[in-house]
């Protein structure tokens, strides 16, 4: 009978030799991914991924693999935006994880909330959710500073309200259709709600 021990020596060859055959992450190039956003991304998103244009989202700070996904989303039609669409199909896969690495890198700018009459309800939402709709609180998910959980969830911190807003009803009406929990959420609120937590993120830091 073999001992433990030879059991474990084997197992431990095995893992050794499935690491040894598997792909070897591709090398990101920061200097190109900075070159390839200024020349495709800068020009809607600002120069250092903190855009000044509610409609389009910040990017600095964003985690790489959300971002990536997103493109790739747009690529694959799994996300729909018939300006991203074109933007992602004439940008290459690595391209795109050297512009998302290359953000990661960018601070982002903090916002700020704008309507204090229902900042409270965002408050609410955001951090305890709504129990009796089964409504999770977003910081479950996206941290109790908006921060996200890298290569889960997004970054949310200082968002654009209009922007958040806008991807929140996007979800609940069956437009954007890549994240089916995010779609679950949003089809239980309703506007008032989806403004004051979009409102309360946007202060979020």
């Amino acid at each position: 009978m073999k001992s433990p021990a030879t059991f474990i020596a084997a197992a431990l060859l095995a893992l050794a030799a499935q690491a040894a055959d598997a792909p070897a992450a591709p090398k990101i190039d920061l200097a190109k991914g900075e070159a390839s956003y200024a020349a495709v991304c800068a020009a809607c998103h600002a120069a250092d991924g903190n855009s000044t244009v509610p409609a389009q989202p910040k990017l600095a700070q964003q985690h790489p693999e959300y971002l990536v996904k997103q493109m790739l989303d747009f690529k694959s039609g799994a996300r729909e935006n018939a300006i991203m669409k074109g933007f992602a199909a004439a940008t290459s896969e690595e391209d795109v994880r050297n512009i998302a690495a290359w953000l990661a890198k960018q601070q982002a700018k903090p916002g700020f909330a704008k309507d204090k009459d229902i900042v409270l309800l965002g408050e609410h939402i955001y951090r305890g959710g709504i129990p009796d709709r089964q409504i999770p609180a977003c910081a479950g998910c996206h941290s109790p500073n908006g921060a996200g959980i890298p290569s889960q969830y997004p970054r949310l911190s200082g968002q654009f309200a209009e922007y958040t807003a806008a991807q929140l009803v996007q979800f609940r009406d069956g437009v954007r259709k890549n994240n089916q929990v995010m779609t679950d959420v949003a089809a239980k609120m309703n506007d008032r709600e989806i403004k004051a937590v979009s409102d309360y993120i946007a202060g979020l830091r």
